[in-house]
């Protein structure tokens, strides 16, 4: 797909009533597998927006449009807009997601302290984790998982350090039962069943994924950077010992290839740098577990010491204003933890 379509602009209709708005691309800002992401802005407002263009095949239903229909969360990106338009190839037709513009991503925010030779502050890697699992959440609550949690699918304000999951291409409505691709998620964020093919798996898997991306905000690097799938499973190994043959039945009951090196686990202090706050080593090492049911629910996950000084009211960010707002809960959250788990969650200086 080239950059020609940058500076295209398509009017298009808003509603029901005959309301239009005009999108004018400005500059490509993403590509992949899955089409391309322009900087766009609506003419009648001058808002920014990102749109994601996507090649839609017309047989079938686009998961990723009804999925972001279904999720409106503090952060979860917005979904503004939808429309379709043609391609060159008159058989060509894509789907252009319009949605919230938010400039950084947690990727960006670690590769610009890498280059300064630093990790992030803690106290960032605390407030992206919270809100990531926040996200998560809400997604869970309503039955769907993201399949693809990795920094490059946080977005982030650089000011006020909102963030926003984004990306929902891979994510899918998990039914029991019914069986699913085990080929998803970014390597180092794949969680162990998935590596060993499992494809009868829950919700959990997006835990993993963000007990690495934790792991990563508080080492500099990634936990888990294997080159293929097999050296993926190895460098997990290299942390948490050799799987029992009880812990891969409980990850995927079908596999039955044990062939393992027997290796020790290795001590969770130790794979982090000294001064790493020690309830965030614990925090990585509740979530980062064999068994898919040990690893905790998101909001469970919230109620750690790890995120003891964001619910204290006098945490400022590193640039000395207040942090977002954390604990604006929406409906399916308190559904999903209970009255009293919100109420643990929720300071008293809030309430």
């Amino acid at each position: 797909m080239s950059t020609q379509d940058t500076q295209q602009r398509f009017t298009v209709p808003q509603d029901t009533k005959g309301k239009t708005a005009s999108y004018i691309a400005d500059r490509l800002i993403g590509s992949g597998a899955f089409g391309v992401v322009y900087l766009a802005s609506v003419a009648e407002t001058a808002e920014q927006v990102a749109i994601k263009k996507v090649l839609q095949d017309r047989r079938y239903k686009n998961r990723e449009l009804q999925i972001m229909k279904d999720l409106q969360h503090p952060n979860i990106v917005g979904l503004k807009h939808a429309f379709y338009s043609q391609g060159d190839n008159p058989e060509e037709t894509f789907l252009n997601i319009v949605m919230d513009y938010v400039p950084d991503t947690v990727h960006k925010v670690m590769k610009a302290y890498t280059r300064q030779k630093q990790v992030p502050p803690p106290l960032l890697a605390k407030l992206y984790t919270y809100q990531l699992l926040r996200a998560l959440a809400q997604m869970h609550a309503v039955g769907i998982c993201h399949r693809d949690i990795k920094p490059q699918n946080l977005l982030v304000d650089p000011d006020s350090h909102l963030m926003k999951l984004c990306d929902f291409g891979s994510a899918k409505k998990l039914i029991p039962g019914e069986p699913n691709v085990s080929y998803i998620c970014s390597r180092y964020y794949r969680a162990p069943e998935l590596i060993i093919g499992a494809t009868d798996y829950t919700n959990a898997v997006d835990i993993w994924s963000c007990g690495c991306v934790c792991a990563e905000l508080l080492l500099g690097q990634p936990l888990f950077p294997g080159e293929n799938s097999v050296d993926q499973m190895v460098e997990v190994i290299k942390v948490l010992g050799t799987p029992t043959v009880e812990q891969l039945r409980l990850m995927n009951p079908a596999y039955t290839e044990y062939r393992f090196p027997l290796i020790r686990p290795h001590p969770w202090p130790k794979v982090f740098r000294s001064r790493t706050p020690a309830e965030g080593v614990d925090f990585v090492s509740r979530l980062v577990v064999y068994p898919p049911a040990e690893r905790p629910k998101a909001l469970e996950c919230l109620l750690h010491p790890f995120f003891d000084e964001l619910r204290q009211q006098d945490t400022r960010l590193p640039n000395d204003t207040p942090l977002p707002d954390l604990f604006n809960f929406t409906a399916e959250e308190e559904a999903a933890a209970g009255s009293e788990t919100i109420l643990k969650l929720m300071p008293q200086w809030y309430r």
